[in-house]
């Protein structure tokens, strides 16, 4: 049912897992998955993409250049341009093969690659239908809510700060992605049992470059160009990462057809193990059945 697969994203290799399903037809619909922030395949995506392909999709999960699996140098850098270029080239990739139908492909992406979701269909015809779990709406104001006013002041420092060492030749400082309370990390009481799973290619750090240009990125600023295709948005109404306030909002501002799905959670209760999991999953196969199948 799975298998190991790779495609080129700017010279550089993409590996992911392509599950097929069982009497598939000729040409079946397909799924595009990827993970949030810093997050590796290994860290959840199989059970969604279990669920989607037992209803019939081709589903495509792959880690973005820098992380996990794939090619790249340095670890744990994550910048939204370069991640929208390699969903560009996993939808290249799925496209052309010869068991998809190239005209129902959707696009699914949780927490920060949620935030994707909505912003790179805005821009992708390509895209069919969409599942946002989670998504990252203004990662501005979710950062200075999480640190508050003066720990903001403080990150935007260290950020300058370290634009000058890049302009000077110097390489980028590393920040934690998580890390204990009171350390500095990017997502502090992040859950930590949640990135201490059983992915051994996942790295705790990320770039300082990588967290100036997440302070830049509005993912919910294109959702108004989704419609006419079909946008599902699983929400978390207790999410600490992303304020049910800011997604209601984003989501009030899309075209039909859309749905807003509202779970009594925390943004890491979606996951596999977690109580929500099962119905994130089965919300999702819903959509894509309804709307691709």
């Amino acid at each position: 049912m799975r298998t190991d697969v790779s495609f080129n994203s700017h010279g550089l290799t993409c590996r992911g897992w392509l599950y097929r399903p069982d009497n598939a037809p000729a040409k079946a619909p397909a799924i595009v998955m990827s993970h949030g922030f810093s997050c590796v395949k290994e860290q959840g995506l199989d059970d969604f993409a279990q669920v989607f392909c037992k209803r019939g999709f081709v589903v495509l999960a792959f880690d973005y250049r820098f992380l996990g699996s794939s090619d790249g140098e340095p670890r744990g850098r994550v910048i939204p341009q370069e991640q929208h270029d390699d969903l560009r080239a996993a939808l290249d990739w799925l496209a052309a093969q010869p068991f998809v139908d190239a005209e129902r492909i959707g696009l699914w992406g949780t927490s920060y690659s949620g935030g994707h979701a909505l912003f790179f269909a805005g821009l992708d015809a390509r895209v069919k239908a969409v599942v946002a779990q989670v998504p990252a709406i203004d990662l501005a104001s979710s950062l200075s809510k999480l640190a508050g006013k003066e720990g903001f002041a403080g990150i935007l420092a260290s950020l300058a700060a370290d634009h000058g060492c890049r302009s000077a030749g110097e390489s980028s400082g590393e920040i934690a992605v998580t890390a204990p309370a009171g350390q500095a990390c990017v997502l502090p009481g992040a859950a930590d049992i949640w990135f201490k799973q059983d992915a051994p290619n996942w790295v705790n750090h990320t770039t300082l470059e990588s967290v100036a240009r997440m302070a830049e990125y509005v993912p919910g600023s294109l959702i108004e160009l989704i419609a006419p295709r079909p946008l599902l948005v699983i929400a978390a109404q207790k999410d600490s990462l992303i304020p049910i306030a800011d997604l209601r909002a984003a989501f009030a501002r899309a075209g039909e057809p859309k749905t807003l799905k509202e779970y009594a959670c925390t943004h890491f209760e979606v996951y596999p193990g977690e109580k929500f999991h099962d119905q994130a999953a089965r919300d999702g196969a819903d959509w894509f059945a309804k709307h691709l199948a």
